[in-house]
């Protein structure tokens, strides 16, 4: 604040330029809070509360699905290996052989394995039962995320149309603003003018800033050589008649005088004529 005071006091820079600069910063950074709070709004909480709620459940039961598919993969190689055993434990037997085989325990064998193919059967069938129902139930919540993907898809669209309003309406602002310091060379160079006939008149007794007249803009004449084309950046409207007021993509031909402020040129479009700022401006030859 101290600084600013003593710029304002020595006239380094308007105290009413400070604040309209300041100004659009607060209307900058209240529409950059309202798209924060849209975001969260439309987007991220429904994002979060879905990755929270609805996903979790359906990674869990995702999980749960695959342990009960492994499961059913090991009861069908159960069953497999004993139905293999059984079969091998009923081949007929051979009494040819060298060594001859203990028959009794062969017979024993085939019956037990029959049991065990059996047993295995009968789990093969639960867990084909578990695993049936965990896919219906994973069928399920996934068919219900089509519907979500929509509401994703509605919250997606409500945040791009929230972030191209934040950056607009930015742009909107920037460009008032730019269109006031636009007009800030010409107070500068009133200014100084201004305190240039204040110091001779206080030395003389004789002049007044008053006195001092601004340039005429209907006794300029373009110059033989010099002129150029240029293309108007942004619309701009005329503060006073020495002014020429812009619309944006036109065409126009600009020159500067002896004795004019660099930041600002004198643009012609048929018979208009009148300042402009270069800062609107993109010279092309």
């Amino acid at each position: 604040q101290g600084s600013l005071w003593i710029c304002c006091r020595n006239r380094a820079l308007p105290r009413s330029t400070l604040l309209k600069v300041g100004d659009c910063e607060r209307r900058l950074g209240a529409a950059e809070r309202e798209f924060i709070q849209t975001s969260a709004i439309s987007f991220l909480n429904p994002l979060r509360n879905f990755l929270e709620g609805d996903w979790r459940t359906i990674s869990r039961e995702r999980r749960l699905l695959e342990n009960l598919r492994l499961d059913l993969d090991a009861c069908k190689a159960r069953v497999k290996k004993a139905k293999a055993a059984e079969a091998k434990a009923a081949v007929a037997p051979d009494f040819q052989e060298t060594r001859p085989r203990n028959y009794v325990l062969s017979a024993s064998a085939s019956a037990l394995w029959t049991e065990e193919v059996e047993k295995a059967e009968q789990d093969l069938r639960l867990a084909q039962t578990e695993f049936d129902r965990q896919a219906e139930v994973t069928r399920l919540l996934l068919e219900g995320i089509s519907s979500t993907h929509v509401n994703h898809l509605r919250c997606l669209h409500e945040f791009v149309e929230a972030q191209a309003a934040y950056y607009k309406q930015g742009h909107l602002h920037m460009l008032e603003l730019q269109k006031e310091l636009g007009r800030l060379p010409n107070a500068f160079a009133l200014n100084s003018t201004h305190s240039v006939a204040a110091a001779a008149g206080a030395s003389e007794g004789t002049e007044s800033p008053v006195e001092t007249e601004t340039l005429k803009i209907e006794e300029v004449q373009a110059p033989a050589t010099g002129t150029r084309k240029a293309k108007v950046l942004y619309d701009y409207d005329a503060a006073d008649s020495s002014e020429l007021s812009l619309l944006a993509d036109e065409l126009i031909t600009v020159y500067t005088v002896p004795g004019m402020d660099s930041d600002w040129l004198i643009g012609e479009k048929g018979n208009q004529k009148g300042k402009v700022p270069v800062t609107y401006l993109e010279l092309l030859s």
